[in-house]
C-alpha cells in the first residue's frame, strides 16, 4: 500500500504546512503550475516526486517535468495532466487517450477547483486537488491524501488551508 499526498496549482508558492500534511505520505504527486524549480526540489527533497508541467511552467519545469505521466501505482493505471478538464467535459488534449485507453485514475489541476468524481462512462476516478498555492480566486487552499492498494484506492482526505 501507498499512502499519497497530491497537489496542484503552487504557483511558486512554498508553505512549510505542505511537508506537515504530506508526513505520512510515500509520495507526493503534483498536477502543474508548479511555479518555480525551487518548490519542486522542496517537495522532492521530501519524499519521491511525481510531477506534470503547467501552462505557467517555464522551460526548467518542461524540461524535467513532462505535460502527461502515466505509470503503474500498486496495480492502478494513472495519468496526470495539469489542463484534463473532468468527466463529460474533458479537454480536446487528453480526451482521445481516455476515450480510447481510460486510465484507473485521471488526475488534473489548472481550475483551482477541488474535484472528486468517479466517471460512470469510462470507470475511472478523477481527483483535481485544487490549487495549493495563493494565485487566482479560491478562498481556501487544497491538498488531497489517499491510499492505493492492489489497484483500488481509499482513505482520500481534503486538507483545507486558509489563505
Amino acid at each position: 500500500m501507498k499512502r499519497i499526498g497530491l497537489l496542484s496549482d503552487t504557483h511558486a508558492y512554498w508553505d512549510d504546512r505542505y511537508l506537515k500534511y504530506f508526513e505520512e505520505c510515500d509520495e507526493i504527486w503534483h498536477a502543474g503550475d508548479i511555479g518555480s524549480l525551487e518548490v519542486a526540489m522542496k517537495l522532492q527533497e521530501f519524499r519521491p516526486l511525481r510531477a506534470v508541467h503547467g501552462n505557467i511552467d517555464g522551460g526548467d519545469l518542461r524540461r524535467l517535468y513532462p505535460e502527461k505521466l502515466r505509470w503503474d501505482c500498486e496495480g492502478a493505471d494513472v495519468l496526470m495532466t495539469h489542463i484534463g478538464g473532468y468527466p463529460g467535459k474533458y479537454d480536446p488534449r487528453i480526451r482521445n487517450i481516455l476515450y480510447t485507453y481510460p486510465p484507473k485514475l485521471f488526475i488534473s489541476g489548472h481550475s483551482h477547483i477541488l474535484k472528486v468524481q468517479f466517471d460512470k462512462t469510462l470507470g475511472l476516478l478523477h481527483i483535481n486537488p485544487g490549487a495549493a498555492g495563493l494565485q487566482g480566486w479560491q478562498k481556501v487552499r487544497t491538498l488531497v491524501r489517499f491510499s492505493v492498494h492492489e489497484g483500488s484506492f481509499s482513505d482520500l482526505e481534503v486538507i483545507e488551508i486558509p489563505r
